[in-house]
């Protein structure tokens, strides 16, 4: 079962036993798998049609939101776009376990490979595929698909951070000085800065998967949430290990789905029980094989369901069916109208009018569903201490049960089974927080 829909079979049941009104299920397939993207159309239809209307309806779900539509116009030509207006890393397709006739298949119609990358831990191998001149990376998929129709083929879709994203500064220590702590914990995002006083004290092993791992805001803030304590700051897990994959390292092309993947290898490889990941993209088949096969062997995923509107498409990781999906409520317990909605939120929390390691060595206001996430990742390390499929499932299952209804009764897709982590929320004015990192 996947945890989706186990947190659905929890709150139903709850729901029934307290009369409170019905919950509302979210549909899987069978193995926590998702129906596949449609593809639209190839010809056109009477704009007046109900053929039109339906295809307009799925052309708009599947679309880029503008914000990330602009990291393609500001990357200086290292990405383009795909049909949808996701940001792609130009020239790169990618084969998840490529079959030797898929290969021969793909050579023979003048695709090159570009490089190749076997990941024991996931038990994958990724091949980057370039296609042949003149031939857009919108067609060359399709003609990868009708070569090989039983493998799997994707764009290298680059994920942005969920939060905003300050510039880079200089490389970031691999490790900091060593507290002692209460398990381990993982982070794939943007390098952490690990002389901030708010994670100075805790154990950080950074590695980069696009370079040198970089500290930069938005990192640092999700890792002192998750790990952070100093004074009167604490974040949900203190003292915990913490393992932060840095996917962006600066480059351009950082965030890609080659290198989220590495990522969740290594995450693998150190036994990280819970991963927080605060970032967002469209599905890509390469990114969804390695999150069932990291979740297949017990760990637990969190992500940010995103701050692009609530009339936003799903955006993933957190839409993938065995990945828990967070969004962002204020002080007052009210979900920020900037966040996503929908079935794949399956908890809220804090994560705005609370305070957050900033640039430099002070505090800052954060607003965004990035730093709700971090603090579900807490609550379910405290429950799972090391990687195990039955002991993920307690663990989702015994914070959803701490959590309090909000808006419409039981389940619902603006605060998913309820709010959790009011407790893990560190007043701005108590550290003297100053500024504000959204998103």
């Amino acid at each position: 079962m996947s945890l989706r829909l186990l947190l659905s079979s929890i709150f139903a049941a709850v729901a029934m036993v307290a009369s409170t009104g019905p919950a509302v299920a979210q549909i899987g397939l069978p193995g926590g798998g998702l129906p596949q993207t449609p593809r639209l159309p190839a010809l056109p239809v009477d704009p007046g049609s109900l053929e039109a209307t339906a295809r307009d309806g799925v052309q708009r779900g599947l679309e880029a939101p503008a914000r990330l539509r602009g990291l393609v116009r500001r990357s200086g030509g290292a990405l383009e776009a795909d049909p949808w207006g996701w940001p792609v890393v130009r020239g790169e397709l990618v084969a998840v376990d490529l079959s030797p006739e898929g290969r021969r298949r793909a050579l023979q119609a003048g695709f090159a490979v570009v490089r190749e990358e076997r990941l024991a831990a996931l038990d994958m191998t990724t091949t980057v595929l370039a296609p042949p001149r003149r031939l857009s990376l919108g067609r060359a998929v399709e003609r990868l698909r009708d070569l090989d129709p039983e493998g799997s083929y994707a764009f290298n879709h680059v994920h942005a951070p969920a939060g905003a994203l300050a510039e880079a500064g200089p490389a970031a220590a691999p490790v900091s000085a060593p507290q002692g702590g209460r398990g381990r914990m993982g982070l794939i995002d943007t390098g952490v800065d690990a002389s901030h006083p708010a994670v100075a004290e805790a154990r950080i092993v950074q590695r980069g998967f696009a370079g040198p791992a970089r500290p930069a805001s938005h990192g640092t803030a999700v890792a002192s949430l998750m790990v952070g304590r100093s004074g009167g700051f604490s974040g949900a897990a203190p003292g915990a290990e913490l393992y932060a994959a840095d996917v962006y390292g600066g480059s351009t092309t950082g965030g890609s789905a080659t290198a989220l993947v590495q990522a969740l290898a290594w995450m693998v490889e150190n036994e990280a029980p819970v991963v927080n990941v605060s970032l967002v993209g469209p599905r890509n088949a390469v990114v969804e094989a390695a999150v069932r096969r990291a979740a297949g062997r017990g760990m637990l995923i969190v992500a940010a369901v995103g701050n692009d509107g609530p009339s936003a498409p799903p955006l993933y990781p957190a839409a993938y069916a065995d990945v828990v999906g967070v969004t962002a409520v204020n002080g007052r317990g009210r979900v920020l109208p900037e966040a996503g909605r929908g079935p794949q939120v399956d908890f809220a929390a804090p994560g705005a009018d609370m305070a957050a390691a900033g640039p430099g060595q002070g505090y800052v206001n954060v607003r965004g569903s990035s730093f709700a996430a971090p603090l579900v990742a807490g609550l379910l390390s405290e429950r799972l201490s090391r990687p195990d499929r039955n002991g993920a499932e307690a663990a989702v299952a015994g914070v959803a049960r701490t959590a309090t209804d909000a808006g419409a009764p039981g389940r619902d897709p603006v605060y998913g089974v309820g709010i959790v982590a009011t407790d893990r929320r560190v007043e701005p004015r108590t550290v003297g927080a100053r500024g504000r990192l959204s998103r």
